[in-house]
């Protein structure tokens, strides 16, 4: 069983997944957030293909720990799933997680056209990787 991580945007939602130990996260793909409806059919593929026991999805939370807009939109995200698939849901923080994955996807030489691509899958994986971290503590 895995974990499923999703970096909610208004135009596109990155999807990250733990490996089977829940060790390590690797960055799958990015969804279109719109339509909806192939949104969700994409997620309840991924949640059949890779046996997913959790859906890990990112709440943005301003730097003082305060919520805002857009962590607004993440909870009704939470609850559209909620109500579409029979996963458990866990909010995690992403403070900061699409500054390290630009960061990182700079460092590692990817172009920036490739960047826009990449950056969503990227914070996934880093919010899911400190998830899992916790876990191990």
């Amino acid at each position: 069983m895995r974990i499923l991580a999703l970096d909610h945007g208004t135009k596109r939602v990155g999807v990250a997944v733990s490996d089977e130990l829940k060790m390590i996260a690797l960055p799958l793909e990015f969804i279109p957030a719109e339509p909806v409806e192939a949104l969700l059919e994409r997620l309840k593929t991924l949640i059949r293909e890779k046996e997913v026991e959790l859906l890990l999805i990112g709440m943005p939370r301003n730097m003082d720990g305060s919520y805002g807009p857009a962590a607004l939109k993440v909870r009704e995200f939470a609850a559209v799933l909620g109500a579409k698939f029979a996963v458990p849901i866990k909010l995690w923080d992403e403070r900061l997680t699409t500054t390290q994955a630009q960061k990182f996807l700079i460092s590692a030489g990817v172009r920036r056209d490739h960047r826009k691509e990449k950056v969503d899958q990227t914070a996934a994986a880093i919010f899911l990787q400190s998830y899992l971290d916790s876990l191990a503590q």
